[in-house]
């Protein structure tokens, strides 16, 4: 395989990396706050995308303005799924919630189904189609802006929970709730802004895939998996694993492409999945975090 070959399927790789980072996250952000692992994470992606679509195309909004307002759509939803659905039952046990979370997952499929019907949909790129070259790879747009807001997401993360009360506070909970709420955090309400974050960085992602790979009904639990894969290859419960694991996943995806066959690409973040939990489940960096507890 010649350099610019490997170049290519390694930026391709960074690409659908930066959007496994942000789902990755989303699962972090609730496994932290709830110990539940949100199987319905990949449906607040596909929202993300369709409503960025039907504000672009079926209201005439601007395409920055209906990507901001898909944002705050799906934050919103997540807020309502964790009133009506989480917040009732967060005495259960953790199967109980995610049990009901396959089910708003279901449901959300379906629902997204009979609005926007079966076929894939998309918006359009950024800032263009033109590819740029580098070192004999080519690089569109689209795909800047998404490796781009990905970090820019994690930095302003990591700003939230060192600078801020409210973050600090969901840190807290993340190492130890019962001494949180001793301190006095109300648990409930970083609980809840869990669910809006999670739900935002899975809109995020939505909107950032709509003009590169479009966006369909079905795609949710899927991409779902694969957040959830690079969020356990990075140590579950660690944000920036989530993100070096998310990264990593899509680029031995791509190389997959390149070294075997196209055809075994989505096998291989369910063998690394497997691995994982075989070889050192607590993922990456998880044995960096065990330690400073």
């Amino acid at each position: 395989m010649q350099f610019d070959q490997l170049l290519q399927f390694i930026i391709s790789g960074i690409t659908s990396g930066s959007i496994y980072a942000l789902i990755a996250l989303g699962f972090t952000l609730i496994y932290n706050s709830t110990q539940v692992i949100n199987l319905a994470q990949g449906e607040f992606v596909v929202y993300g995308g369709l409503i960025a679509v039907s504000l672009y195309v079926g209201a005439g909004l601007p395409l920055f303005a209906a990507v901001l307002l898909s944002i705050v759509i799906v934050t919103l939803i997540g807020v309502v799924f964790e009133r009506l659905a989480i917040r009732p039952l967060i005495n259960h046990s953790i199967m109980t919630l995610i049990i009901v979370t396959v089910g708003a997952s279901i449901l959300f499929k379906n629902i997204a189904m009979i609005i926007w019907g079966r076929d894939p949909l998309t918006i359009p790129a950024f800032s263009g189609d033109d590819p740029i070259m580098f070192f004999g790879a080519s690089i569109i747009p689209q795909s800047i802006w998404v490796f781009g807001i990905t970090m820019v997401t994690v930095v302003l993360l990591q700003i939230f929970y060192k600078k801020t009360i409210t973050g600090k506070a969901m840190k807290a909970c993340s190492i130890n709730q019962t001494a949180a709420k001793l301190m006095g955090i109300n648990s409930s309400n970083v609980v809840l802004l869990s669910f809006a974050l999670s739900a935002a960085f899975g809109a995020i992602a939505g909107v950032l895939i709509a003009p590169i790979s479009m966006v369909s009904y079905s795609m949710g639990g899927f991409l779902g998996l694969k957040g959830f894969a690079g969020a356990v290859l990075g140590g579950l419960g660690n944000p920036i694993g989530a993100v070096v694991g998310g990264i990593l996943l899509g680029i031995l995806e791509s190389l997959s492409i390149g070294f075997i066959a196209s055809g075994y690409k989505d096998a291989v973040a369910f063998l690394i999945l497997l691995l994982v939990l075989f070889l050192r489940p607590s993922g990456i960096l998880g044995a960096r975090i065990k330690e400073k507890v």
